[in-house]
């Protein structure tokens, strides 16, 4: 019988590979398939994906960052005493208007009611109606068209 010597170095531990592995992830978007997942969540050695099913597509997602303390604490001092925010219920994409290429549904100096639909946040797909919880007038729009926000952010100032 022969005698075969082994090469060390390719016995050792490889460190992880930093590249996003394409193969691996068409085989997590079909084992959701299989399963039949709507989200998927993977975390491993440094690597991290998160895969979400929408209608007839995956997506694979980056997180969020946070919004900048220094950006919330500007946004704390907009409010007076006379005034409120309308804050974010959740964490989303903020739109001002309910497509593209429509008006948004509030300007500053519009006067709103209770319960006026003031923007759209979208969370996992879904568009989510924001309606101002007081009667007022938006004094301030605090978030760009199509932004990240976070719950709990501001949004409008209302007087």
């Amino acid at each position: 019988m022969p005698v075969t010597r082994r090469n060390r170095k390719s016995e050792e531990e490889k460190p992880p590979n930093s590249t996003i592995d394409l193969d691996k992830i068409k085989e997590l978007i079909k084992l959701m398939e299989d399963h039949e997942l709507t989200a998927f969540e993977l975390e491993d050695a440094g690597f991290k994906v998160r895969l979400e099913k929408g209608g007839s597509q995956e997506q694979v997602l980056a997180p969020i960052a946070a919004p900048e303390p220094a950006a919330r604490a500007a946004s704390e001092k907009i409010v007076a005493e006379d005034t409120e925010q309308i804050t974010s219920p959740m964490v989303g994409t903020f739109y001002k208007s309910p497509t593209p290429d429509a008006d948004a549904f509030v300007k500053v100096g519009d006067a709103v009611d209770e319960g006026t639909v003031v923007c759209i946040i979208e969370a996992m797909k879904v568009m989510n109606q924001i309606k101002a919880e007081k009667s007022g007038v938006i004094q301030r729009i605090l978030v760009d068209d199509a932004s990240p926000v976070e719950f709990g952010q501001g949004l409008f100032v209302i007087a």
